[in-house]
């Protein structure tokens, strides 16, 4: 028998099922999305502590590591948003296929992108959590400036201000976090999640 045969029939990759039983839980992709300065990453991180002491792994994707790396090249245009939302759901669903329960915060301004990101990672394994907050509030938490610089058109096409933001048509889970504070917040995904997460 040759090296090639021997390769091709012991070539064997582990399931999700076996990976998720080393891991005993469940992955999946927790879609957050709102407003710059909603508080997607704070609260995405703020879960995942949670997560992380009662032992479960995870990973939270958000502009600041996928913008800056994966997704480098891409701007801001139609089709660019429409690839950077693809690539970040193609690359949650590689963390969830492996059991992982994944944390995805970003702004995914329009509908479609959100129905988009839920098919590639698909329906059972997708949980979208909604950040209703407020752009008055939005802006007023705003440390780097960017909404003044849009209203001086300094930044063009800035989401709630020279661009569209859609509210989704379908979501999981709605959070108003001018109206919980980030512990409230966290403590309610963290319980909505637990049962899902169960293997």
């Amino acid at each position: 028998m040759s090296s090639d045969t021997i390769f091709s029939t012991f070539h064997l990759q582990l399931s999700r099922q076996e990976k998720e039983s080393l891991l005993n839980q469940k992955g999946i992709v927790v879609w957050i999305t709102g407003l710059s300065g909603s508080g997607k990453t704070t609260l995405a991180s703020a879960t995942e502590k949670l997560f992380y002491k009662d032992g479960r792994l995870t990973q939270v994707l958000d502009g600041d590591n996928v913008r800056t790396g994966l997704n480098k090249g891409l701007g801001f245009t139609s089709d660019d948003r429409s690839e950077n939302i693809r690539r970040i759901a193609e690359v949650a669903k590689l963390f969830k296929d492996s059991g992982i329960i994944t944390f995805c915060a970003f702004v995914s301004p329009l509908d479609y992108l959100n129905q988009l990101a839920r098919s590639i990672v698909g329906e059972t394994d997708f949980y979208h959590v909604f950040l209703s907050t407020p752009i008055d509030e939005c802006e007023r938490r705003d440390v780097k400036g960017l909404y003044a610089r849009a209203r001086k058109g300094e930044i063009q096409k800035f989401t709630g201000i020279s661009d569209v933001f859609e509210r989704p048509s379908h979501f999981d889970l709605e959070i108003n976090t001018t109206l919980q504070s980030v512990d409230e917040s966290s403590q309610l995904l963290h319980q909505k999640l637990k049962s899902l997460i169960r293997r």
